[in-house]
């Protein structure tokens, strides 16, 4: 058999396993290297080539950078603020959420921007009195058109800049795609706007991701943390001044918790270390023992002015608030806690334990199976603390400060890095997979995430897709089978010219990339578009860009993308809800690929 037949045996086995979705998209992209290995297609460098590629250690990187904003509450402070501009109108809040996730799509890839934005949009959905499903596949269709308006919107951009470069072209630039890009974006918006309505569904899913903003409150409210609560100033005269704020010790006066230390500048939480006249202890117990404490340490007992929001004292972008429960057999069952205890590493105090949703007081509490107890500390020790078997975490404080910390610690730092890749990818001073590791390595170096969180951030199914993918773009090359393909297509064409190739192609790929991932149709589709461009004699340049744009053309079914899939629950999506809005915007992609790119790049 030669290695062309072999080779066209090996992709319609993968579209089938794709189609058929009962094998792992990993295990089929690795068997396709090692098929192409086994039957003499590529040599055993060609065959693992790919997942040493440049363009798979960018898309790698651009995840932990997407990680960075994530984690220090920028997308949470952007989505908040489209809730307070979008007001009560569906047009203005379709048109700045559409114009919002195409921005962010831009810089953090599709999957990032949506996975960012869905729960702002559900709870958005929510409170205004609207279904989840008229907002999230307007959503998921603003970030597909909003991939094409920069380089880094996708993985499809990377690999078709990159094929560019293989056939003797110049790269794309950093935001060439927004020749076509702006136009798909605007265009999508004015779709939804004036169909959408009457296109999509009126429903809920079954599964809506819980909203978190005011998680705080709620925290305070249950574990009743205002009750009691009392403010001390520290005066001139007070021996606390100058002590460390570890060495406030409240053991002689029973039932009395320390729950936070402010600065007296109203700046938050105390950062000194050491404390200073005018700084305000917050303490929980009952008035006569907080006197009893303010009158041994001069202090100004006022208790007036208790409570303010303690939630916003206990839960802000410096330290909060998580929730744990002891499971069965865990290590902590016998061992007895109080209010205000700290835990063995330091960093952790209890603010209160409660059984069957029953307080226990401040007194001692022999910890049993089920029992709740509520933990504050800075976010770095809760992260580091709370992966422990011993404890049940209810919600993760990484996904809760995500969601409720707008502009956190380290926000100027991650959108200081963001701009740094924008602008070495735009200036195009290094390859953009030596700008993608430099900010992924300074995401952690400026400490916006740590190396344990670079390495989860990154969507691995994705790189190892990708990777393993490549080999099979080199041995359609190098057997001669985009040859063939391209010789058939521009033979089915005929003499109609070089946009009925673009039409051709268009098809191809958009048909393809309804079925499988789009990632995986671009890899099949690159080869042969070069060789069809070379068959007739047109610059490649076009074609690729058309490829682009029918790659993002995913929106008829709901397992074309992974974002597709991602709002199927919570908008109560069916199978057949998606191609009634996609197919409108199928065309307007269509028009775009075959009229207007060949204006901005000529044939």
């Amino acid at each position: 058999m030669s290695h062309i037949a072999i080779t066209f045996a090996i992709v319609a086995a993968i579209v089938v396993l794709f189609v058929w979705n009962c094998v792992p998209v990993v295990l089929v992209a690795l068997g396709t290297a090692l098929a192409l290995y086994f039957t003499g297609v590529l040599n055993l460098t060609e065959s693992l080539g790919g997942l040493g590629d440049p363009a798979v250690i960018f898309i790698a990187s651009l995840f932990v950078v997407s990680a960075g904003l994530e984690a220090t509450g920028v997308t949470a402070w952007a989505g908040q603020g489209l809730i307070a501009q979008a007001g009560q109108s569906r047009v203005r809040l379709i048109v700045l959420m559409m114009t919002l996730v195409g921005l962010l799509t831009a810089l953090i890839s599709v999957n990032g921007a949506v996975a960012a934005l869905l729960p702002v949009v559900v709870v958005m959905a929510i409170r205004l009195g609207r279904s989840p499903s008229q907002l999230l596949m307007p959503l998921v269709f603003a970030a597909h058109s909003g991939s094409l308006l920069a380089l880094t919107g996708t993985p499809v951009n990377v690999l078709v800049s990159e094929a560019a470069t293989d056939a003797g072209l110049p790269p794309f630039g950093f935001f060439s795609f927004a020749i076509a890009g702006i136009p798909l974006v605007v265009g999508t918006i004015v779709i939804v706007v004036l169909f959408g309505q009457r296109l999509l569904p009126e429903r809920s899913g079954r599964t809506l991701p819980l909203d978190l903003s005011k998680h705080a409150r709620t925290l305070v409210e249950q574990y009743r943390l205002e009750d009691g609560l009392f403010q001390l100033g520290v005066r001139t005269s007070s021996p606390y001044v100058g002590a460390s704020p570890s060495a406030i010790d409240l053991t002689d006066y029973a039932g009395l918790t320390l729950v936070a230390i402010q600065a007296g500048d109203g700046s938050g939480r105390l950062r000194r270390p050491a404390l200073a006249e005018g700084d305000i202890l917050i303490v929980r117990g009952d008035a006569e023992t907080v006197g009893g404490l303010a009158s041994d340490n001069l202090l100004a007992f006022r208790a007036e002015d208790a409570p303010t929001d303690v939630a916003e004292t206990l839960f802000n972008r410096s330290s909060g608030l998580a929730e744990v429960v002891i499971p069965p057999r865990s290590g902590l069952i016998g061992q007895s806690v109080f209010p205000g205890m700290v835990t063995p590493s330091g960093d952790l105090v209890i603010l209160a334990v409660q059984r069957r949703n029953e307080d226990q007081g401040p007194d001692e509490t022999i910890l049993a199976a089920g029992d709740t107890l509520l933990l504050q500390g800075t976010w770095q020790a809760l992260d580091k603390h709370l992966d422990d078997p011993d404890v049940l975490v209810v919600d993760s404080p990484e996904v809760v400060r995500r969601q409720a910390v707008p502009m956190g610690t380290g926000a100027k730092s991650a959108i200081t890095v963001l701009l740094g890749m924008v602008v070495l990818l735009a200036t195009g001073a290094v390859p953009s997979a030596i700008a993608g590791l430099v900010a992924a390595c300074a995401m952690v170096l400026f400490r916006v995430v740590t190396v344990e969180q670079a390495y989860r951030s990154i969507n691995w199914t994705t790189v190892i897709l990708v990777g393993a993918m490549i080999p099979l773009s080199t041995a359609m090359s190098k057997s001669g089978a985009a040859n063939l393909l391209a010789e058939s297509l521009v033979h089915l064409v005929g003499d109609a010219g070089p946009y009925a190739l673009l039409a051709g192609l268009f098809v191809l790929t958009a048909v393809l990339g309804q079925l499988i991932s789009n990632t995986a149709t671009a890899l099949i589709i690159i080869p042969i578009a070069v060789a069809a461009a070379h068959e007739i004699g047109v610059s490649p340049r076009p074609v690729l860009m058309s490829v682009t744009v029918a790659s993002a053309a995913a929106f008829l079914t709901p397992v074309a993308t992974p974002v597709n899939l991602m709002v199927m629950g919570p908008g109560g999506y069916r199978f057949g809800d998606y191609w009634k809005l996609g197919l409108p915007l199928l065309l307007l992609f269509f028009v775009v690929a075959e009229f207007l790119v060949p204006v901005f790049w000529s044939f």
